[in-house]
């Protein structure tokens, strides 16, 4: 950072004296463009909610804010009703409840976010699991619990810890009904539902994949913490029979783990089995206690080192902690390795999902949780902070691919390739681990604590010679910690400092641990919610976006997922590449009116030919025409691409809003999201518009269906072109040359236009050859008169527009000729009774 001149110093004394705090330690857009991969270049959103961080490490630091761009691609506003969740793989596979969210992440992610400014995010996500219809909050094992009281314990608020609480409990309920052996006393499970398919356990029994069920390290540390989080939630709001009630729960499972799960021999924690196993595994015995390997010394997992990301051990097991940095154990150049590596089942696969070597950065993320309290709270001579920083050093270096930062579901632990587990489409950029709270209650050390001390234990290199996380949201504080060895960099005094609210509170002239009184925690009084009303995943005919013209393969649908990001591949975008127009449109229609009082375009800019637009009108439907909104109050002033842009303006209610785009010469405009926003009550009022599209709510069948597909989820309004989705009809193991979809729409109905949606994997599954549209003219199915297609030849993940003369018909069917071998299939079919 520049140095204050001295009329600067004394403006920022001036600004103090005033009231108006002191200036910004980093001048954080410049720190935010020193970074050259951005995707999401909305340097507002980042200021706005995330602590600013900043080291010697050029690496850590671009990991960090990489770590914050990944969250901002799986921020998934699924309906007014429900807001924010997160998405664990950038598609929404078949296993995912609703929105895309998956469970087994969840306490990661809770970690990670809980740093945001932005309180809607976080308290949405954690209503999500509960309270919306479809979310699977036990789907894999988690802790939720524990991530609620974490997350509370740095908010501060005992009001999110009063909403909570019930859930917090019915979680855990849930996990007695459904996993508790009182018989044994522990919590039992497989090591498929931690996300662990294919581990050295299950590959000794005869289901490879998800079998060797027991009881593990994991799920019962889980849940000692959930127990605890309760037993120290009810505390906090006076409950004193829950608190003792789950406190002796927790003391008991911890009792349990250390008692059955401990090797002393070979000084390690392991998975017990439950049952008797084939190859003479027997039942509660410990990996290779019996069995094929039989006294086998190996059989070390990294989830031994889970109980203490929970503070579970009691002194005197810290002797497993010898084998972390240890090549002929766990480390490796881009590991630690998910198993030993000289166990005799070790193995770096070369595809998904088999956790027997791999690494794997789920459960490097828990071992470096464990790590920072192992340091933290713990005695012994095993590791130290130096080893710490290695492996956060192993860690950041492994999440990159070509020089940038990357992340996916494995990588090979001697290699750092992520081949093989970046599916297209679905594993990229992977949100399925932590990194964000390994550098601020790690490496920066703060330590989120239930009391008004704030506590710092840096476990960065004693030679760095400066560091600075800067406006930690933190118990309604903005709080900093700054290492300056001279002060010279930042200004604000030599050594370790500690600053809420812009006013220093503590300093020290050496890293170590260092704590303080702070202020009593502030909450601004809650306001109403605004909503997001544009959004449609699921919800039926309405709200429904359709534009003046799409690029087959990007249509308008994308716009209101509830995702945004601005990467060409994968993509999440409509575009209007090809229009050949000076001019483009969008039409949100609400179906109803609706209130509406801000508007968000989240405009591409991509290095070829689609860039922001040169301007751009919204315009509001009224007395049936279209005119523009009036008093509108932009930011930023010009259109810009890759960040949001709104458009504020006082409370208007409409059934439509239109957005037009005037290209900038010799290119194309998109976007990736639009979004309308409104303080309302719910519920919503229903849609009363008909419905243009003829195909929802009709009769759907077909020639043949695939066994799991079925031609009743072409007409659902829910597209998913992706490999891994669920919603589609397909010819898969038809006998057929042709096959066919047909909707029947109960009575005589208009047709003017067709859109396909066609699916395929690019292998069993492809685009036809060719296909016709016909109408029952009742008396047998006739082609339809064709006025355009587009594309000319049939496209898989593409809209495959066909527009037709005028006709009218009650049924309607399209006939696919297969590309043989290959067959046909389709996740959408849109029937239009007018031109959209």
């Amino acid at each position: 950072m520049r140095p204050l001149t001295p009329i600067s110093l004394l403006l920022a004394l001036a600004l103090t004296a005033c009231g108006e705090g002191p200036p910004p330690i980093l001048e954080k857009g410049a720190v935010l463009a020193r970074q050259s991969w951005w995707d999401n270049r909305d340097w507002s959103w980042y200021q706005e909610r995330i602590p600013f961080f900043e080291s010697p490490d050029s690496a850590i630091d671009a990991t960090y804010y990489y770590r914050w761009e990944l969250v901002t691609k799986h921020l998934t506003y699924g309906s007014p009703e429900t807001g924010y969740t997160f998405t664990e793989f950038i598609d929404r596979p078949f296993w995912s409840g609703a929105y895309g969210a998956i469970s087994c992440p969840l306490g990661h992610q809770f970690y990670e976010v809980r740093w945001l400014k932005d309180r809607r995010i976080i308290e949405d996500f954690a209503r999500y699991w509960f309270e919306t219809p479809g979310a699977q909050p036990r789907s894999y094992s988690n802790w939720y619990g524990d991530a609620m009281w974490a997350t509370y314990l740095v908010l501060g608020d005992t009001a999110f810890l009063r909403t909570v609480l019930p859930h917090m409990k019915a979680q855990y309920a849930g996990w007695v009904a459904e996993h508790w052996d009182p018989a044994h006393g522990m919590f039992r499970w497989d090591g498929m539902h931690d996300g662990m398919e294919t581990n050295i356990n299950s590959r000794q029994t005869g289901d490879e994949f998800a079998g060797a069920e027991g009881y593990r390290p994991t799920l019962n540390s889980y849940l000692y913490a959930d127990a605890l989080a309760i037993s120290r939630a009810a505390a906090v709001l006076g409950d004193s029979a829950r608190t003792e009630g789950y406190g002796a729960r927790a003391a008991t499972l911890k009792r349990r783990v250390q008692a059955e799960l401990w090797d002393p021999k070979r000084e390690f924690f392991f998975h017990q089995f439950a049952q008797d196993e084939q190859g003479g595994i027997k039942a509660k015995d410990l990996t290779y206690e019996t069995g094929k390997h039989a006294g086998n010394p190996r059989g070390r997992e990294e989830i031994g080192f889970v109980p203490w990301q929970f503070n579970l051990p009691d002194p005197g097991y810290e002797a497993a902690w010898k084998f972390l940095m240890d090549p002929a154990y766990f480390s490796a150049p881009f590991g630690p390795t998910t198993v030993e590596r000289n166990d005799p089942q070790f193995y770096v696969s070369p595809r998904c999902c088999v956790w027997s070597g791999n690494s794997w950065p789920y459960a490097t993320t828990q071992t470096l949780v464990a790590f920072a309290n192992l340091l933290n709270n713990y005695q012994q001579s095993y590791v130290t902070k130096a080893d710490y920083f290695r492996l956060l050093q192993t860690y950041t270096r492994t999440q990159r691919r070509e020089g940038r930062p990357y992340i996916a579901e494995a990588a090979d632990p001697f290699t750092g390739s992520w081949d093989g587990h970046n599916t297209f489409y679905h594993s990229e950029h992977y949100f399925h681990s932590g990194y964000v709270d390994l550098i601020i209650t790690g490496l920066v050390g703060l330590r989120p604590r239930s009391d008004d001390t704030l506590e710092v234990n840096p476990l960065a290199p004693d030679d760095w010679p400066y560091f600075v996380l800067e406006d930690g949201f933190y118990r309604g504080r903005r709080v900093s910690v700054i290492w300056d060895r001279d002060g010279s960099r930042y200004e604000r005094g030599a050594g370790l400092s500690l600053h809420v609210d812009g006013r220093r509170i503590a300093m020290a002239p050496a890293l170590g641990r260092l704590k303080a009184k702070m202020p009593r925690a502030r909450h601004p009084e809650p306001a109403q919610r605004m909503r997001n009303l544009a959004v449609n995943n699921g919800r039926g005919a309405y709200p429904w976006v359709t534009a003046s013209y799409s690029a087959p393969e990007h249509p308008a649908f994308y716009a209101i997922d509830g995702n945004y990001w601005y990467h060409q591949s994968p993509p999440n975008r409509w575009t209007a590449s090809g229009s050949g127009n000076q001019q483009d449109w969008l039409v949100l229609d609400f179906g109803v009116e609706r209130p509406v009082e801000t508007l968000k375009l989240y405009f591409l800019n991509d290095s070829t030919d689609v860039k922001p637009p040169a301007r751009y009108e919204v315009q509001l439907w009224k007395d049936g025409a279209w005119v523009e909104v009036p008093d509108q109050r932009r930011s930023p002033a010009q259109p810009g691409g890759r960040r949001a842009n709104l458009v504020a303006f006082r409370p208007i209610t409409t059934s439509k809003l239109r957005v037009v785009l005037t290209h900038r010469p010799g290119k194309s405009s998109g976007l990736t999201e639009i979004e309308a926003w409104a303080r309302v009550p719910l519920p919503l009022a229903p849609p009363t518009a008909p419905a243009h599209n003829i195909a929802y709510g009709a009769a759907a069948s077909a020639s043949f269906s695939a066994p799991g597909d079925s031609a009743t989820e072409v007409n659902d309004l829910r597209i998913a072109f992706t490999y891994y989705s669920r919603n589609r009809w397909s010819a898969l193991g038809s006998p057929h040359r042709r096959d066919w979809i047909q909707l029947d729409f109960g009575r005589r109905r208009p047709v003017r236009q067709v859109e396909l949606y066609l699916w395929g994997d690019n292998v069993r599954v492809r685009a036809p050859r060719r296909f016709a549209v016909q109408v029952w003219d009742g008396t047998r199915w006739a082609d339809v008169r064709v006025e355009s297609q587009l594309p000319r030849t049939p496209t898989t993940w593409a809209v495959n527009t066909v527009r037709v003369e005028p006709v009218e018909t009650e049924k309607l069917r399209v006939v696919f000729e297969h590309d043989l071998p290959a067959v046909s299939g389709v996740t959408e079919l849109i029937v239009w009774d007018q031109i959209p």
